[in-house]
């Protein structure tokens, strides 16, 4: 089967008619280029997978390298067809494995270091809130006394059955590389590569959902998320001090008036470190998403390991937003081909097959490539900073981390930031004095604007969501809201902009598990058409309006909905 596109062209093997034909995915750069690539090794182009810029193909054994290095050819991996057939797949000879990030960034040496009060550096008592699209209970994320579901905001929260769960898949891989561990693993020396382990292993991690299976999400409804997060901080067991946010939209709205720009500075100035991802446009964008052009928060670009275990090749990945010689990436982390944990029936599970990881026994590992990643490796080790010291304000942690990255001397400058991250650096620097003082923001933008080109559509109607409302169709009075923000009061119980969207509390204990309680909701959605009208036991949300950039995934499916506005370029 042809590629859509690509011309056919007369074969010129160069193989033997002999040679073994292996089943692989040619993700390419130039479609046509590669195709003709394959035809000139003496391999066969199959299906498009248009939706992660690849294709399937067969290809002789002997010409794979060759073709690796190929115009047009990004990279050449098996199919996930053929994993169980494959060499026998070890994290200890994987440079993106977690078992060599945790190396490469220095979180090995920083976890074998006790805090004051002799505890190991782990992450232990510090929450980490991940505003994504759920946690899947997989293996390495089944720990009740660690990881805590908060409110269930998006649409299928009102699904008891999908309720907290993550039908998308982004979200479990987030977790698992900011707080994973598996069962029984002595995170202080992890010298089984069987083992997973994630940055900060004894951390506390709260889940916020907000998106539905394709990544579909509001802006009003991160916006909730994180007002969410500053009001129950302090609440007992969950200390949050670290917010992770591998999203962002692709407006160029001013972040000093930008509604979501101000909703990650309110909650820095109330103390929580805020992670941000800078972006997956690479050049195509002269800024970085929002909110990571906010410039107060840490912005973290991608970093690309070149398939080696030294830093001296390391790039800035191709996809990493470069942002602009005003605002760029303040330093940038392990982001491409990185292997976290599968969440399997997800839609990125189902959807790329390219994420699969060859040779992976277990089926619990998924690769994914993207800023996404590299936030969430970075949200982990502010983690591990602020159990050393408690008091660090974010403008100290976010000191220690820029000022303490290794230095980047190959490939692109801007963009990269000071360089790429060092937690054993950091957490061995002296607390520095650090106040920043940029221009603050006031909020009062427009909401439609802080949307970009992403818009959720009613499933029934066909509407999208625009203007100046919420997902509840409330009004929104952006002069309102900010002050409430700025006081971290924008909650009041389960209310927020004038309507209910959750409960009042946690229910469960650290031994079965612990939830935010859910309500359903009532009233209207912003068409009119009641909540309580339909079933809500599928994904039916669409986000068909999106441009697959918000969760930060540049080549998702292009510019048609993909998921991009949650930061994980490529799922391979």
């Amino acid at each position: 089967m042809a590629v859509p596109g690509v011309p056919a062209a007369a074969a010129s093997p160069t193989a033997s008619a002999t040679d073994h034909l292996t089943r692989v995915i040619v993700a390419y750069d130039d479609a046509v280029a590669a195709a003709r690539a394959v035809d000139r090794a003496g391999g066969k182009v199959g299906r498009p997978l248009s939706i992660v810029e690849s294709f399937a193909a067969e290809v002789p054994n002997t010409q794979l390298s060759a073709l690796r290095t190929a115009p047009g050819v990004r990279s050449v991996t098996l199919d996930g067809e053929v994993a169980l057939q494959a060499e026998r797949w070890r994290a200890d000879g994987d440079a993106n494995s977690m078992f060599s990030v945790v190396r490469a960034t220095g979180a090995l040496d920083v976890w074998k270091k006790d805090d004051a009060n002799g505890k190991p550096i782990g992450g232990t008592g510090v929450g980490i809130a991940l505003i994504d699209s759920g946690v899947s209970q997989v293996a390495g994320l089944n720990d009740p006394s660690r990881i805590i579901n908060g409110p269930d905001l998006s649409f299928e929260s009102q699904s008891p059955n999908l309720r907290y769960a993550d039908t998308f898949g982004h979200g479990t891989h987030m977790a698992g590389l900011i707080a994973g561990r598996d069962p029984g693993t002595n995170f202080r020396t992890v010298d089984s590569p069987t083992n997973f382990t994630g940055m900060a292993p004894t951390s506390t991690l709260i889940s916020v959902k907000v998106a539905t299976a394709d990544g579909a999400t509001d802006v009003s409804q991160v916006i909730a998320g994180i007002d969410w997060v500053v009001t129950h901080r302090n609440d007992a067991g969950l200390n949050i001090k670290v917010l992770n946010l591998s999203f962002g939209t692709d407006t160029y709205q001013d972040e000093k008036l930008d509604p979501l720009s101000h909703a990650v500075e309110a909650a820095w100035k109330k103390g929580i470190t805020v992670v941000v991802s800078a972006g997956n446009d690479g050049k195509t964008r002269t800024a970085l998403s929002m909110p990571a052009a906010n410039p107060y928060v840490i912005a973290v670009g991608a970093a690309d390991s070149k398939g080696t275990e030294s830093r001296t090749d390391d790039v800035l990945a191709d996809f990493s937003t470069r942002g602009n010689t005003t605002r760029s990436a303040d330093l940038t982390a392990p982001g491409r081909s990185i292997v976290g944990l599968r969440d399997p029936g997800s839609y990125v599970d189902v959807n790329y097959p390219t994420g699969l990881v060859p040779g992976d026994t277990t089926g619990r590992y998924f690769r994914g490539s993207g800023s996404s990643q590299a936030a969430a490796i970075t949200s982990g080790a502010a983690a591990l900073l602020l159990q050393q010291r408690p008091n660090l304000t974010p403008d100290q942690v976010k000191k220690l981390l820029v000022s303490t990255a290794d230095a980047m001397t190959a490939g692109d400058v801007l963009g990269r930031g000071s360089g790429q991250l060092n937690i054993k650096k950091a957490i061995e620097a002296p607390t520095p004095t650090a106040t920043q003082t940029w221009a603050a923001s006031t909020g009062t933008g427009s909401l439609e604007s802080s949307r970009g080109s992403a818009h959720v559509s009613d499933p029934v109607t066909g509407a999208d969501l625009t203007g100046e409302k919420d997902i509840m169709g409330r009004p929104w009075t952006g002069t309102n809201w900010a002050k409430a923000a700025t006081a971290g009061t924008a909650w009041t119980g389960g209310t927020w902009n004038g309507a209910t969207w959750t409960g009042t509390a946690l229910s469960g204990t650290s031994t079965t598990g612990r939830s935010w309680v859910a309500v359903g909701w009532t009233g209207t959605n912003w068409t009119g058409r009641s909540w309580t009208g339909r079933s809500w036991s599928s994904a039916v949300w669409d986000g068909r309006t999106w441009s697959g950039r918000t969760w930060s995934g540049s080549t998702w499916s292009g510019r048609t909905w993909s998921g991009s506005y949650w930061s994980a370029s490529i799922w391979q």
